[in-house]
């Protein structure tokens, strides 16, 4: 059993070379940043919701179901990113951007806008 074989995901590791350690480690800091972000996300969401501060109600759902779905979005950019810059690492190409990141940002954003909204309005 080769050493690409007993890693996973071995398809991953079957290919190009293995870089330099402290690129990898580095991207699987980057992988439990997102992983860290989104467990946050969602206890802030969870928080904002079960804590039932004097805000308008609708406005605190909506921005608690934002946060959440942002904390659910982060694990999948998380995975997919720590992939993509592995295969791009190990072959020799140029780091991939984060696709999720804007989105996710955005989702904070407006999950910021409604709680200004909710405390202005209540």
């Amino acid at each position: 059993m080769t050493d690409a074989t007993r890693r996973f995901p071995a398809a991953l590791y079957s290919q190009g070379s293995d870089p330099d350690a402290r690129f990898s480690l580095a991207n699987e800091r980057t992988y439990l940043a997102w992983i860290r972000t989104s467990l946050a996300l969602i206890a802030s969401g969870v928080a904002l919701e079960a804590l039932g501060l004097n805000l308008q109600d609708g406005l605190r759902l909506s921005a608690s179901i934002v946060l959440i779905v942002a904390g659910i979005a982060a694990p999948v950019q998380a995975w997919f990113g720590w992939m993509q810059i592995e295969r791009a690492l190990r072959l020799d190409r140029p780091l991939p951007a984060a696709r999720l990141a804007f989105p996710i940002g955005a989702a904070v954003s407006v999950a910021g806008i409604l709680v200004v909204l909710a405390v202005v309005l209540a």
